[in-house]
């Protein structure tokens, strides 16, 4: 027989050329809603000279670990409260100078699914909750919100999937999953009428921390009564990238995404895509975060188009700490109240 052949990649491109132009995002589970938004980049900018390949991750924290320490992986996407977490590592001072962000993208609300005899999130004390695996940003998140209420679940750490089949058993009394809405596993869960989602309150710590969010009937019609929504605590999103030196290989991979991405950011924005892409102003900054040189750079040289782009997005619910006097602070809480019944 003839021996074998390579398959070819093309007659004018070789397999150098084409993996210089693939980028490796990691993202999260095939449910939530960093799948989406990364086969959201892939749809937009996949093209002759940049290739994106979704990964699907195990949460913000691994992912960030991922980042840093993983072949193949370039960006990733992770809550904003991840990097903290790395302390317990001893990796936190390794993250500062190895990570660096893009963007800021769009808030992750909370959802915490329980029966309908549950009506107070403190009713959990002792309770069995699903958080989700160690090392994705559910579980962090949501051991730093029972810590802040004082309230001390037995906590399980089961996979979505898992959780809700022991929610429907009574195996479980919670499941807890932080992602932006509305999250398809939950819209879809079958639960017969006999489960919601709880509130969390919007006070203490948690002002200082995390931003308020609400849930509509339009959001979880399964879920919620029409006419009495649901508050919530949101969790802000970024997109982080390894800090690889300038004029490395590795460095123009990334700098050919960041300015395809912002060049073309507009195309996100357009129906079909997910609607979380409305929330995101390019141009936001990441308390405690640097941004990548190459992104700056294009943020400075548009600076005119990313004002424009600014003035006309939802306004932001940024967390009380950002903000300043108190009546400043209760103005921006209601501004985004006002704007979430809105949309």
């Amino acid at each position: 027989p003839p021996p074998a052949q390579n398959p070819s990649p093309g007659p004018t491109r070789n397999r150098a050329s084409i993996n210089a132009g693939t980028v490796g995002v990691i993202s999260g589970g095939a449910d939530g809603t960093y799948i989406r938004i990364a086969a959201d980049l892939a749809n937009v900018l996949d093209g002759e000279d940049l290739r994106i390949i979704p990964m699907i991750g195990r949460g913000s924290l691994q992912n960030l670990r991922d980042i840093m320490f993983l072949r193949g992986v370039d960006i990733g996407i992770v809550q904003m409260d991840a990097r903290a977490s790395l302390k317990a590592e001893n990796l936190h001072n390794a993250a500062a100078d190895r990570l660096r962000y893009i963007t800021r993208l769009y808030n992750e609300e909370v959802h915490i699914l329980a029966s309908q005899s549950i009506t107070d999130i403190r009713q959990l004390d002792g309770k069995k909750v699903n958080i989700d695996k160690d090392g994705s940003g559910t579980n962090l998140t949501a051991r730093l919100i029972f810590k802040a209420l004082g309230v001390n679940p037995e906590f399980t750490t089961h996979d979505q999937a898992t959780s809700y089949a022991q929610l429907r058993s009574g195996e479980i009394d919670a499941a807890v999953y932080v992602a932006g809405r509305p999250v398809r596993a939950i819209s879809e869960f079958q639960g017969e009428g006999r489960f919601h989602l709880l509130g969390i309150p919007f006070e203490g710590e948690l002002a200082e921390a995390y931003f308020p969010a609400r849930f509509e009937n339009s959001d979880y019609p399964r879920l919620i009564e029409a006419g009495q929504p649901v508050d919530t605590l949101a969790v802000g999103s970024i997109l982080a990238v390894f800090n690889w030196p300038e004029k490395t290989e590795r460095y123009k991979k990334v700098e050919r995404f960041v300015n395809e991405f912002f060049s073309r950011f507009e195309e996100f924005q357009q129906p079909g895509r997910h609607k979380k892409w409305q929330e995101v102003n390019l141009a936001a900054e990441v308390p405690g975060w640097e941004r990548l040189k190459v992104a700056q750079k294009w943020l400075d040289q548009h600076a005119a188009k990313t004002s424009r782009a600014a003035a006309t997005s939802a306004p932001s619910a940024e967390p009380r700490w950002m903000s300043g006097e108190a009546a400043q602070r209760e103005r921006m809480f209601n501004e985004f109240l006002t704007w979430q019944r809105q949309q």
